[in-house]
């Protein structure tokens, strides 16, 4: 009788498992909704014949649309659809909720919050979601200004798990067993908003207090037995991203935090706002539990690179060509982003010509919340209109893109464009690969 292939979740934990170990295996989080950085996390997830992790954040996608306008069922269709097309079955995909929790309606009493933010969790759950990221952590319309506090955050958190524990009754017999990350100290979902020094590092010594404020609160809101099911814990490495600054991974004052993990349960360390960090950086955080890189924006920004070069690309190849029109893709961005400033307002700052450099460049990346602007999705399918109907010569892909020309001259990539912003993406998939040991 041949055995069972193993689900995503028994590989997420197998992983974890062998990180606790001391060998240098982890998992990255792609932590994006963008069809083009899915589509090549998928690719990745194939050629490396690994578990395609994707997680969708509580803004991203919820029960009331998120900002995406998708539902945790539909996220999760669209997600298994593109991974079937290209051969990944669903027993090695892996979908996350991340953020999962009141952030998106953090403004109203907690009470009318956590009510919404169960909703949340039970509808991910009900959509197959395997991973729920648990975060209480901000702070609502009746909570003090400075947010509540660690016990205040257990408890809800363990709120959010018995609504996601009971949501998984309803599951069809022979679901994965639901896993759970756990934390206090959880940066803002999409990233900080000014940054003037790196952030601190966790207290090692807070550790052991903070998992005991949670597994007491668990069996308070009975669900002590979920609680061997947490394998994550979010804490502070000492690295974040703003504007145009990178904090980088420093492993002489995170020694002590990746040395204080506790035998049970035997979780990992969840490191998030990892973007953009060195692969040599990527690869300590991993050998030093923090074996769970979430990344997201340095994946939008790099769509971003590419289409831009595609845009430079097309001006050059097309620019004077009577009766063809022009892609305007870098236009209608800037301009979706003046017309609705609320993704990005709060992040920019200094002179009219910084923050219009800071719009499209960033590393904060905040355009990303404009790709699904109708009038930018128009511009973006005349560009690939544009560049099918006249692909470019190697000499201007090497221009543009020197990377995609190398892959392009050893016959590993076509000359398509959306191939092309693909594989750009995937430079940085891979980086991200190779740090978890693929």
């Amino acid at each position: 009788m041949q055995p069972q292939p193993k689900g995503a979740s028994q590989r997420l934990q197998e992983i974890i498992r062998r990180n606790r170990r001391s060998e240098k295996v982890g998992v990255y989080a792609v932590c994006s909704s963008h069809p083009s950085v899915i589509t090549a996390a998928i690719q990745q997830a194939v050629e490396d014949e690994s578990v395609l992790h994707v997680e969708s954040t509580s803004s991203q996608v919820n029960q009331l649309g998120g900002y995406t306008g998708q539902t945790p069922s539909q996220f999760a269709e669209f997600v298994h659809s593109v991974a079937q097309d290209a051969g990944l079955s669903r027993e090695r995909v892996l979908l996350g909720g991340d953020h999962l929790g009141p952030y998106p309606w953090r403004e109203q009493p907690s009470e009318a919050a956590m009510h919404k933010a169960c909703e949340l969790v039970r509808a991910c759950v009900l959509a197959g979601y395997d991973k729920i990221h648990l975060d209480a952590s901000m702070a609502c319309a009746d909570d003090a200004k400075s947010g509540p506090d660690e016990r205040t955050i257990a408890r809800r958190a363990a709120i959010l798990c018995r609504a996601a524990e009971s949501a998984s009754e309803d599951l069809p017999p022979g679901a994965s067993p639901l896993l759970y990350v756990i934390g206090t100290e959880v940066p803002a979902p999409g990233g900080e908003s000014a940054l003037g020094a790196p952030p601190a590092v966790s207290a090692a010594d807070q550790i052991p207090h903070t998992l005991e404020v949670f597994r007491a609160a668990f069996a308070e809101q009975d669900v002590a037995s979920a609680w061997d099911r947490v394998i994550g814990m979010v804490v502070q490495p000492g690295v974040e991203f703003g504007e145009n600054v990178i904090f980088d991974y420093d492993r002489q004052k995170a020694m002590a935090l990746s040395s204080a993990l506790p035998e049970h349960p035997a979780l990992v360390y969840e490191a998030h706002s990892t973007d953009y960090q060195t692969p040599a950086a990527l690869a300590q955080m991993v050998e030093d539990h923090f074996a769970i890189l979430k990344v997201g924006p340095w994946l939008t920004f790099a769509f971003r690179e590419a289409v831009f070069a595609l845009s430079a690309i097309e001006r050059e190849l097309i620019g004077l060509r009577k009766g063809v029109r022009l892609s305007q893709v870098r236009e209608a961005l800037e301009a979706a982003m003046l017309r609705d400033p609320t993704y990005w307002r709060s992040y920019y700052h200094g002179s009219a010509d910084e923050m219009r450099l800071a719009r499209m460049y960033s590393y904060s990346d905040r355009c990303r919340y404009y790709w699904g602007d109708a009038t930018v999705q128009q511009e973006l399918a005349q560009l690939r209109a544009n560049l099918d109907a006249s692909p470019p010569p190697a000499t201007l892909v090497s221009q543009h893109l020197p990377l995609q020309y190398e892959a392009i001259r050893s016959g590993r990539l076509r000359a398509h464009p959306e191939d092309m912003i693909q594989e750009h993406i995937r430079t940085v998939l891979r980086v991200y690969a190779a740090a978890c040991g693929r």
